[in-house]
């Protein structure tokens, strides 16, 4: 598919989504919504990419948030809609079995942040700002900050961005447990693909159903994220790439997986 609002390229592996309307602070507009949808189901399906990166053009913004012009036309089954759209294409992201990191290379607010917590760990500059300002403007969140953030940082602190409306700095956000690291503006992206190619030199099957047991636990409850965890404890002893690690350990030498 031919993008007009991200770029999509790959390397080694590892697909980088850029947000490409700096212009716009890299709001995430519906045609922009829709795009990394079929980035997204892209990166899905194509086997030979087994992890992704998401980035923001230019150094003011990762995503500034949804498309302010866009929400002022939108009546209440409109704004309905439009939330179910980005809540899809944000667990779309959330549950692809692919490690994906959010390389917040400037402010992340609204719809921006919510983006980056569908990512799996979210790497930040020293500069940028993180918020979720939805209540400054009479509305709520729509792309599922109500429910990750409190889980990434707890009920209270979530409670507090999201009532306040006030961001916190890449500082306040690293001891929250908002985002991952802290890295210089100049190494992000180079930081961000080191840092999945050492996990992808790990067994990709296992840290695709490892993921998805984390996601089963958080969204239906420690229950079935037990049972799940069970399943693809079990799962995991029919593949090749299980039988290569425990030889490799025993052989005290490194394993060689080929995802199978």
């Amino acid at each position: 598919m031919a993008f007009s609002h991200i770029q999509f390229e790959a390397r080694e592996g590892i697909a980088l989504i850029t947000i490409d309307r700096p212009q716009k602070r890299n709001a995430l507009s519906l045609e922009t919504l829709d795009e990394l949808g079929h980035a997204f189901e892209e990166v899905g399906d194509d086997a030979t990419l087994k992890a992704l990166i998401i980035t923001g053009e230019g150094d003011k913004a990762f995503a500034a948030g949804a498309d302010i012009k866009e929400l002022a036309t939108a009546n209440a089954m409109a704004s309905l809609e439009l939330s179910h759209f980005g809540q899809r294409q944000f667990r779309m992201l959330e549950t692809l079995r692919k490690p994906s990191v959010a390389a917040i290379n400037g402010n992340a607010f609204g719809g921006g942040l919510e983006l980056a917590m569908a990512c799996s760990i979210r790497f930040a500059v020293p500069e940028a700002l993180l918020g979720q300002p939805e209540v400054k403007l009479g509305t709520t969140p729509g792309y599922g900050a109500t429910q990750r953030l409190p889980q990434l940082i707890g009920r209270g602190r979530a409670l507090e961005m999201l009532i306040s409306a006030e961001p916190v700095s890449a500082t306040e956000a690293l001891a929250t447990g908002l985002v991952n690291r802290i890295v210089p503006s100049a190494d992000l992206l180079a930081y961000s693909h080191e840092w999945l190619r050492k996990c992808l030199k790990h067994g990709t099957q296992a840290i695709g159903l490892t993921m998805e047991a984390v996601d089963v636990g958080f969204a239906q409850g420690s229950e079935a994220g037990f049972r799940y965890e069970s399943a693809a404890f079990g799962l995991i002893a029919s593949t090749e790439d299980r039988a290569e690690g425990i030889r490799a350990f025993l052989e005290k030498r490194d394993p060689i997986f080929t995802g199978s």
